[in-house]
């Protein structure tokens, strides 16, 4: 069960992330989280070349459809909800991708500073 009324990163009301592709781990558009969601997919990013070829070598391949799972596969400039874990991952390695503030679940706050994510707001 997803928290309601969630709330984003600046203290306002949690925006849509994308619905094409259609993401969040609930797959409703919004980077929505609860006890179910294991990976904490509340990072609304813009998806780089460079940061899909990161996660990939990691064991998550983001780019390779996968149509039993209704998966279309991301290329760069989509926009995806990305497990905390992985963008501060990305972020060590030099290779986080943008991220879309008012879309970015206040969650994210309890694992890295407002400051470091406002650096990498989409502009």
């Amino acid at each position: 069960m997803k928290t309601e009324n969630p709330k984003n990163v600046l203290g306002t009301p949690l925006l849509l992330c994308c619905l094409f592709p259609k993401t969040g781990f609930y797959r409703n558009g919004f980077c929505h989280t609860g006890p179910e969601d294991i990976g904490t997919h509340i990072v609304c990013a813009q998806v780089t070349d460079e940061f899909l070829q990161f996660t990939k070598k990691r064991g998550n391949d983001l780019i390779t459809p996968k149509p039993l799972w209704n998966f279309p596969g991301l290329k760069a400039g989509d926009k995806w909800c990305l497990c905390i874990s992985r963008w501060i991952e990305a972020y060590e390695a030099g290779v986080a991708p943008p991220i879309i503030l008012e879309a970015t679940h206040e969650k994210a706050l309890e694992y890295v500073s407002f400051e470091i994510l406002k650096k990498y707001a989409l502009k």
